[in-house]
C-alpha cells in the first residue's frame, strides 16, 4: 500500500503559485523512486475536498493532471519503441484548463510531451494516452469501442470506467479519506499490449 511506498524516499510538497499545480520537492538528494512519486500524488488528493476553502490549495484536477503526466513512466506501450516524443489527448470537455500544457514543457524521459484535443474517438490515431473526461460518460461504451480499434491507452475519471472496458481509471477512494485510488483493468490493456510497472500494478486496484 502507500505508506510502503512512501518509505522508499523523503519528499515534501509546495504548490507552484502561478501554474497552479504539484511541485515536489526532495528532502534528500537521493531521487525519488517511481513508485514513491505516484504514491505521493495519489495523497494529495484529500486536498482537494479543501481546495475552495483554502487559497492555493492544490486542486482535484491539478492532482489529477500530474497524475496522468507521469503515467507513461509507469507504461509500456509497443509504440513507444524508438519514439522520440509521448502524445497526450483529451477527448471531451477538458478539465484540466491549461495544466497539461504546462507540465508538456519538461519532457518525460528524454521524449518531447505533445497535448492535443482530439475531436471525436476515431481521430485519436495520433495518441498515446487518452483521457476520456466526463463530458463522454453518457455514451462511454461506443467511445471505447472505437478507441479499442487503436493502440492508445484509455484513461478517464468517470465512474466505473474500468470495469466498462478503459485501461485506467482515478477513482475516490471513498474509504480511504477522499484520496485517489487508481484502477487498472489488464484484459482491456493486455488487448492492446500494453503492460504496466510491477510497482504500479501493487500500488492500483485490479479490476477484470
Amino acid at each position: 500500500g502507500q505508506p510502503h511506498l512512501l518509505g522508499y524516499a523523503a519528499a515534501a510538497t509546495q504548490l507552484d503559485a502561478d501554474a497552479g499545480l504539484p511541485i515536489l520537492t526532495m528532502a534528500s538528494p537521493l531521487p525519488m523512486a517511481l513508485p514513491a512519486l505516484l504514491a505521493l500524488l495519489l495523497m494529495l488528493a484529500p486536498l482537494a475536498a479543501r481546495a475552495q476553502a483554502t487559497a492555493g490549495a492544490v486542486s482535484e484536477y491539478a492532482v489529477k493532471s500530474a497524475l496522468l503526466f507521469k503515467l507513461p513512466r509507469f507504461v509500456y506501450l509497443p509504440r513507444f519503441e524508438g519514439g522520440t516524443s509521448v502524445t497526450l489527448c483529451v477527448l471531451g470537455q477538458n478539465p484540466f484548463g491549461g495544466a497539461l500544457e504546462k507540465l508538456a514543457q519538461t519532457p518525460i524521459d528524454g521524449r518531447a510531451v505533445l497535448v492535443r484535443k482530439p475531436a471525436s474517438a476515431s481521430e485519436a490515431g495520433e495518441c498515446d494516452f487518452v483521457f476520456v473526461a466526463a463530458s463522454e460518460a453518457a455514451h462511454l461504451k461506443a467511445t471505447l469501442e472505437k478507441l479499442g480499434e487503436q493502440p492508445v491507452v484509455t484513461v478517464s475519471d468517470i465512474e466505473g470506467f474500468a470495469s466498462a472496458g478503459g485501461m485506467v481509471e482515478f477513482a475516490v477512494n471513498k474509504e480511504g479519506g477522499g484520496s485517489l485510488a487508481v484502477l487498472i483493468n489488464r484484459k482491456a490493456a493486455h488487448a492492446q499490449s500494453v503492460k504496466f510497472n510491477a510497482q504500479l500494478l501493487r500500488l492500483a486496484r485490479i479490476v477484470e
